[in-house]
Protein backbone atom coordinates (compact mmCIF):
# COMPACT_ATOMS: atom_id res chain seq x y z
CA UNK A 1 0.00 0.00 0.00
CA UNK A 2 1.11 3.34 -0.77
CA UNK A 3 0.75 6.74 -0.72
CA UNK A 4 -0.26 6.95 2.85
CA UNK A 5 0.67 10.30 4.68
CA UNK A 6 1.56 10.48 8.68
CA UNK A 7 -1.68 11.18 10.48
CA UNK A 8 -4.22 9.77 8.19
CA UNK A 9 -6.12 6.64 9.39
CA UNK A 10 -3.76 3.84 9.71
CA UNK A 11 -3.77 0.85 7.37
CA UNK A 12 -5.42 -1.45 9.67
CA UNK A 13 -8.59 1.01 9.67
CA UNK A 14 -8.97 1.32 5.94
CA UNK A 15 -8.85 -2.54 6.21
CA UNK A 16 -11.59 -3.15 8.20
CA UNK A 17 -13.63 -0.34 6.70
CA UNK A 18 -13.55 -1.23 3.40
CA UNK A 19 -14.07 -4.66 4.29
CA UNK A 20 -16.85 -3.76 5.43
CA UNK A 21 -18.31 -1.95 2.98
CA UNK A 22 -17.94 -5.01 0.63
CA UNK A 23 -19.39 -7.15 3.10
CA UNK A 24 -22.48 -5.10 3.19
CA UNK A 25 -22.34 -4.71 -0.52
CA UNK A 26 -22.26 -8.55 -1.21
CA UNK A 27 -25.22 -9.10 1.39
CA UNK A 28 -27.48 -6.53 0.38
CA UNK A 29 -27.08 -8.34 -3.16
CA UNK A 30 -27.35 -11.91 -1.88
CA UNK A 31 -30.01 -11.21 0.97
CA UNK A 32 -32.96 -9.25 -1.99
CA UNK A 33 -32.04 -5.55 0.30
CA UNK A 34 -31.18 -4.18 -3.03
CA UNK A 35 -33.17 -0.82 -1.67
CA UNK A 36 -29.75 -0.37 0.63
CA UNK A 37 -27.52 -1.28 -2.58
CA UNK A 38 -27.64 2.23 -3.77
CA UNK A 39 -26.50 3.87 -0.16
CA UNK A 40 -23.42 2.48 -0.59
CA UNK A 41 -22.45 4.72 -3.19
CA UNK A 42 -21.18 8.32 -3.36
CA UNK A 43 -22.82 10.11 -5.62
CA UNK A 44 -22.04 10.70 -8.35
CA UNK A 45 -20.29 7.34 -8.61
CA UNK A 46 -19.81 5.02 -11.46
CA UNK A 47 -21.18 1.65 -11.30
CA UNK A 48 -19.88 -0.94 -14.58
CA UNK A 49 -20.31 -3.80 -15.16
CA UNK A 50 -18.04 -5.26 -18.48
CA UNK A 51 -16.41 -8.07 -19.66
CA UNK A 52 -12.85 -8.53 -19.35
CA UNK A 53 -12.13 -7.95 -23.28
CA UNK A 54 -13.97 -5.02 -23.41
CA UNK A 55 -12.31 -3.48 -20.22
CA UNK A 56 -9.09 -4.64 -21.36
CA UNK A 57 -9.76 -2.64 -24.85
CA UNK A 58 -10.55 0.03 -22.89
CA UNK A 59 -14.23 0.44 -23.39
CA UNK A 60 -16.03 2.83 -21.04
CA UNK A 61 -19.58 1.23 -21.29
CA UNK A 62 -20.77 -2.03 -20.28
CA UNK A 63 -23.83 -3.98 -19.82
CA UNK A 64 -24.74 -2.49 -16.91
CA UNK A 65 -23.77 1.15 -16.24
CA UNK A 66 -24.73 4.00 -13.69
CA UNK A 67 -23.28 7.09 -13.17
CA UNK A 68 -25.04 8.52 -10.42
CA UNK A 69 -27.26 7.16 -7.04
CA UNK A 70 -30.39 8.06 -8.79
CA UNK A 71 -29.17 5.88 -11.83
CA UNK A 72 -28.96 2.87 -8.85
CA UNK A 73 -31.91 3.61 -7.73
CA UNK A 74 -33.84 3.38 -10.90
CA UNK A 75 -31.94 0.21 -11.05
CA UNK A 76 -33.78 -1.06 -8.14
CA UNK A 77 -37.03 0.30 -9.63
CA UNK A 78 -37.09 -1.24 -12.66
CA UNK A 79 -35.73 -4.83 -11.24
CA UNK A 80 -39.06 -4.44 -8.62
CA UNK A 81 -41.54 -3.18 -10.71
CA UNK A 82 -40.99 -3.46 -14.62
CA UNK A 83 -38.16 -5.94 -15.90
CA UNK A 84 -39.86 -9.60 -16.15
CA UNK A 85 -37.17 -12.42 -15.32
CA UNK A 86 -37.61 -15.88 -13.86
CA UNK A 87 -36.87 -14.87 -9.61
CA UNK A 88 -33.72 -16.04 -8.61
CA UNK A 89 -31.19 -14.81 -6.06
CA UNK A 90 -27.11 -14.66 -5.72
CA UNK A 91 -24.37 -15.79 -3.05
CA UNK A 92 -21.53 -13.87 -3.49
CA UNK A 93 -17.66 -15.33 -2.27
CA UNK A 94 -15.63 -12.36 -2.23
CA UNK A 95 -11.54 -12.28 -1.81
CA UNK A 96 -8.39 -11.55 -1.25
CA UNK A 97 -9.76 -8.06 -0.59
CA UNK A 98 -6.45 -6.03 -1.29
CA UNK A 99 -5.92 -2.46 -0.83
CA UNK A 100 -3.56 -1.46 -3.57
CA UNK A 101 -3.49 2.17 -2.66
CA UNK A 102 -4.21 5.08 -0.85
CA UNK A 103 -4.17 8.44 -1.70
CA UNK A 104 -6.18 11.72 0.14
CA UNK A 105 -9.35 9.77 0.86
CA UNK A 106 -9.29 7.67 -1.69
CA UNK A 107 -8.55 4.16 -1.39
CA UNK A 108 -7.96 1.84 -4.59
CA UNK A 109 -9.26 -1.68 -3.71
CA UNK A 110 -9.34 -5.16 -5.93
CA UNK A 111 -11.11 -8.01 -5.24
CA UNK A 112 -12.34 -11.43 -6.54
CA UNK A 113 -15.59 -12.48 -6.82
CA UNK A 114 -17.93 -15.64 -7.42
CA UNK A 115 -21.37 -15.61 -7.80
CA UNK A 116 -23.74 -18.24 -7.56
CA UNK A 117 -27.00 -18.06 -8.52
CA UNK A 118 -30.06 -19.63 -6.88
CA UNK A 119 -32.96 -20.39 -9.27
CA UNK A 120 -36.86 -20.45 -6.85
CA UNK A 121 -36.52 -24.22 -7.61
CA UNK A 122 -33.10 -24.56 -5.76
CA UNK A 123 -31.18 -25.29 -8.85
CA UNK A 124 -28.06 -23.59 -8.23
CA UNK A 125 -25.03 -22.76 -10.65
CA UNK A 126 -22.27 -21.02 -11.15
CA UNK A 127 -23.16 -17.61 -12.60
CA UNK A 128 -20.41 -15.38 -12.51
CA UNK A 129 -16.70 -14.59 -11.66
CA UNK A 130 -14.66 -11.73 -12.14
CA UNK A 131 -12.90 -9.13 -9.78
CA UNK A 132 -13.88 -6.08 -8.68
CA UNK A 133 -11.74 -2.28 -9.10
CA UNK A 134 -12.64 -0.68 -6.65
CA UNK A 135 -12.17 3.59 -5.56
CA UNK A 136 -14.05 3.87 -2.39
CA UNK A 137 -14.22 7.52 -0.43
CA UNK A 138 -12.87 7.18 2.81
CA UNK A 139 -13.24 10.68 4.01
CA UNK A 140 -16.15 9.37 6.98
CA UNK A 141 -16.57 6.50 9.18
CA UNK A 142 -19.54 5.81 6.01
CA UNK A 143 -17.05 4.59 3.36
CA UNK A 144 -18.66 4.53 -0.25
CA UNK A 145 -17.96 3.14 -3.58
CA UNK A 146 -16.60 6.11 -5.94
CA UNK A 147 -16.41 3.72 -8.73
CA UNK A 148 -16.89 0.00 -8.81
CA UNK A 149 -15.79 -1.60 -11.79
CA UNK A 150 -17.08 -5.25 -12.27
CA UNK A 151 -14.48 -6.92 -14.94
CA UNK A 152 -16.27 -10.70 -15.54
CA UNK A 153 -14.07 -13.20 -16.59
CA UNK A 154 -16.14 -14.71 -19.50
CA UNK A 155 -16.69 -12.56 -22.34
CA UNK A 156 -20.48 -13.98 -22.30
CA UNK A 157 -22.98 -12.12 -20.37
CA UNK A 158 -25.48 -14.19 -19.26
CA UNK A 159 -29.07 -12.89 -20.47
CA UNK A 160 -31.05 -13.05 -16.95
CA UNK A 161 -28.46 -10.92 -15.93
CA UNK A 162 -30.34 -8.39 -14.28
CA UNK A 163 -29.27 -8.24 -10.22
CA UNK A 164 -26.08 -6.44 -9.61
CA UNK A 165 -22.75 -8.22 -9.12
Amino acid sequence: MSGMRKGEQDGQTIRLGVQELIGEYAECIDEDRLEEWPDLFADPCRYLIINRANHEAGMRHGVMYAATRGMLLDRVFTIRRANLFEPHRYRHVVGPIRLKSVENTTAIVHSHFIVARIMQTGETTMFATGRYLDRIDIATDDYRFMERVVVLDSDRIDTLLAIPI
